[in-house]
């Protein structure tokens, strides 16, 4: 490459705005003030000043509605800059950079803001002022006036649930008092819409949060113990460090007053860090606390873990719904407290019976994931969980199952109604098995144990080799949609037992017993971060899990496509741990030596059960030739009995599929096999009523090479193929010709044929005459493209620990 030297080839220049507009120093404010829909970057050629040069190259990304300069830097500006750079120097060694004249139409200049041009004009709509708040955030900082002071705000976000209840405060120039809230201050706009602040900065440089207004001046003066006072010394040094210019730190020095700047900031938190123990602070405290007298404090409050004395504010979406009021969590739930994302973002979270709007979720973000993982990796470094003792981990597990187990009607029919599963089969399996799932596991808590290995002694002395297993840290678990709360304790209630914390996305699709159980988690008295619930999509929140270097396991239940994908950003990323529990087509062969009346029975199971949204559901069926047509006949029967409705019916059999976008490849499916040859004995189209409703569908004829014969429909269909009579090891050839091997049944009355059968079939769990019995203690999971690692059992455990081998001479 050419070395880019100025003389020959002329500077370029980085502008964190897409020019012509918002020339200037403040065209990142301004981007915000304004409320652009787009931000971004131009690197254009060097100028004499006022950003008019040609443009090298521009990238652009879209404003979130709760953006700051902060997340737009951290998210798109710095990174992609840099890249852009990169790209900006090689285009210019490779002589094929451009320069693209700007044009003078639309441009505009913005200079550097001073604190007196951003103070807030209240008669205006609330997306306005919330522009205006962030678009100023953190520098100048946007300002009015209450009660005879400067008020300088922080941390807006656009409040798009219902106001808080909270005590009203006159703000000058507003028509309509603010409202001090549990959450952060509300402020109203001119077109009756709502905002809402975080924090809130004095003329004396002193930040609280907005929510302590009122309080602010009542916190009584703690009295140090002979440790604290030890640490009060450290910290004092710090501070005679940092301000050196100060002869003598006393109770009354002021940080900010003092001459400290931003970068101060930082260098104490992380000095204190450094030679306090680990004591985190984050850099809002000393903004909160600006003197020494009032930081000591706040410090001896979080040594005594006062900050995790708060009680949980949960704002719940309410529904009066099957003879209770069901009372929802939807945010983030993030180091022990319910918070929107951190952009604002949400997105709707549907009823499959009736395809309405339960309530917005919160969207997380990049920002979401990685607090939530800081969070969870505090806790386990620093925090209580990572000190307690094995036997204290149980009772929270065994308190958890508790609650979860008092609340199982409410859990049950949020499940119904967000993932359309049928109430009586949500309390007894959804809701049921996850309750024994976490008493199992929390049994196992003090039962965790490494051996002794004799080894050939270093003589003349002597060795003791033994292992212990440990917790890996930080996990990630990702999580379908088809049982939601069950597949959560599926996996997390192993990964606590070990010892773990952990990062939870659920299935976009299903995130509402997933927060649920985070609410109860915190009422349990699990410490904050342990647990972190985080809903949003595949693509930013779970693609973020998979790459993130601070976590070193992660669990994942979904798709062999997307399990492959997570994989490999597991191993390019930190080579972190991975379990997979992928697809499946399992095999279940009907002997005709069968108690018939049990396989029709139990097959139906294998296939309808959970509206065939069932993992281990069979995708094939393989009937013995002498009672194919008798059993097809009996299953049609039966399927005739079958009510289909309103899951939260008592009587009804069979519920909505999942979502829409999951119907529609249902029914693109049956086309397929109808298209492809096989016969459509029953079903195969949509129930005529509203919400996702498919009918039971039955296909015959399906012969090996067909696309319903390969691959999973995840639904409520049963594919049959038969099979010549007593050509054992033939059908056993076509059971395990697939790439799949998750589960497979068989049906005979001859126990020496079912053990020959059970023996050859190559699937991680093998059912005989009888399916779908799973059970906490057995452990479940596949083979080939199905995954590895094992759910349930003491295996699942140690899909969560580490071995450690510890050799001593004596």
């Amino acid at each position: 490459m050419d070395v880019i030297d100025s003389p020959k080839h002329g500077s370029i220049i980085y502008h964190p705005s897409i020019l012509p507009r918002h020339r200037g120093a403040s065209a990142i404010n301004w981007t915000l003030i304004m409320g652009d829909k787009k931000a971004g970057f131009s690197v254009f050629w060097a100028d004499d000043g006022l950003d008019t040069g040609p443009i090298l190259l521009q990238k652009s990304c879209d404003v979130e509605p709760n953006d700051t300069v902060d997340a737009l830097y951290n998210r798109f500006l710095f990174p992609e800059g840099i890249k852009a750079m990169v790209e900006a120097v090689q285009l210019i060694a490779d002589g094929k950079a451009p320069r693209i004249p700007q044009p003078e139409e639309g441009a505009t200049y913005e200079g550097i803001r001073r604190k007196e041009d951003a103070e807030i004009s209240w008669d205006q709509p609330a997306e306005v002022l919330h522009n205006w708040i962030r678009g100023h955030d953190k520098v100048p900082g946007a300002w009015t006036e209450i009660n005879g002071q400067m008020v300088t705000f922080y941390g807006s976000s656009l409040l798009n649930s219902s106001v808080p209840p909270g005590e009203p405060l006159e703000i000058k120039g507003a028509k309509k008092p603010g409202l001090v809230t549990k959450k952060g201050l509300v402020l109203f706009g001119n077109d009756g819409k709502a905002l809402i602040v975080r924090n809130l900065q004095f003329e004396d440089g002193k930040m609280i949060p907005a929510s302590q207004y009122f309080s602010a001046g009542e916190t009584s003066v703690v009295e140090l113990t002979a440790e604290e006072v030890k640490v009060a010394e450290i910290i004092k040094v710090i501070w005679a460090g940092i301000l050196s210019n100060v002869p003598v730190i006393e109770d009354s020095t002021d940080f900010f007053k003092s001459g400290a700047r931003s970068m101060d900031v930082v260098r104490l938190v992380e000095e204190i860090r450094q030679k306090c123990g680990g004591l985190q602070l984050q850099n809002e405290d000393v903004y909160m606390a600006t003197k020494f007298e009032d930081f000591i404090q706040k410090v001896v409050g979080k040594l005594r873990g006062e900050d995790q004395e708060a009680e949980l504010v949960v704002d719940y979406v309410s529904k009066e719904v099957n003879e209770m009021t069901v009372k929802m969590p939807y945010q983030c739930f993030i180091n022990g407290q319910f918070t929107d994302a951190d952009d604002g973002k949400t997105y709707d979270t549907i009823n499959p019976t009736d395809g309405s709007t339960i309530c917005k979720v919160s969207y997380a973000s990049l920002v979401d994931v990685d607090k939530a993982v800081a969070a969870a990796k505090d806790a386990f470094e620093n925090g209580e969980w990572g000190r307690m003792n094995a036997r204290e981990r149980g009772r929270l597990m065994y308190r958890l199952a508790d609650l979860l187990e008092e609340n199982q009607e409410e859990l049950a029919t949020i499940e119904a109604l967000d993932s359309g599963a049928v109430y009586t089969l949500a309390l007894k399996t959804h809701i049921g098995m996850s309750v024994q799932t976490f008493r199992y596991f929390a049994g196992w808590c003090d039962k965790i144990q490494g051996s002794t290995i004799p080894i050939n002694q270093a003589r003349p002395n002597r060795n003791l080799t033994f292992t212990k297993k440990e917790p890996l840290g930080v996990c990630a678990i990702i999580i379908p949609w088809n049982y939601p709360l069950m597949m959560l304790a599926w996996k997390s209630a192993a990964c606590l037992a070990a010892g773990n914390t952990l990062v939870l996305k659920p299935a976009q699709v299903t995130p509402l017993t997933a927060l649920k159980f985070a609410e109860l988690s915190a009422k349990a008295g699990f410490p904050k971060g342990v647990i972190n619930i985080i809903p949003g999509s595949g693509g930013i929140a779970g693609q973020r899990l998979s790459e993130h270097p601070d976590i070193r396991k992660l669990g994942f239940t979904g798709s062999t496509l997307i399990g492959k994908q997570i994989m490999k950003s597991c191993a390019v990323s930190n080579l972190k741990k991975v379990s997979l529990e992928l697809g499946g087509k399992s095999p279940l062969i009907i002997f005709n030596d069968c108690e018939l009346d049990k396989a029709v029975r139990m097959g139906m199971g294998a296939v309808f059960f959970n509206k065939g949204e069932n993992c281990i559901a069979a995708g094939r069926l393989f009937v013995e030739e002498s009672i194919h047509d008798e059993f097809v006949t009996k299953v049609v029967e039966e399927i005739k009995k079958m009510k289909i409705g309103d899951p939260l019916d008592r009587s009804t059999d069979h519920g909505p599929q999942n979502h829409k976008a999951h119907l529609e490849k249902l029914l693109q499916y049956c086309e397929a096999g109808v298209r492809e040859g096989a016969t459509l004995v029953y079903g195969g189209r949509q129930v005529q009523r509203p919400g996702f409703f498919m009918e039971p569908t039955v296909f015959t004829d399906v012969e090996d090479h067909m696309y319903l014969a390969k691959e999973e429909s995840f639904g409520p269909i049963m594919v049959i193929s038969k099979f010549q009579n007593g050509d054992i090891d033939g059908v056993l050839q076509r059971a395990n010709n697939t790439e799949y091997g998750l589960a497979s049944g068989v049906f005979t009355g001859d126990i020496n044929k079912a053990m020959y059968v059970s023996e050859k079939l190559e699937a991680g769990t093998v059912f005989i005459n009888t399916y779908n019995k799973t059970d906490v203690a057995a452990p479940f999971g596949g083979f080939k493209q199905s995954g590895f690692g094992k759910d349930l059992g003491e295996e699942a455990l140690n899909e969560y620990l580490k071995t450690k081998t510890v050799t001593l001479e004596y």
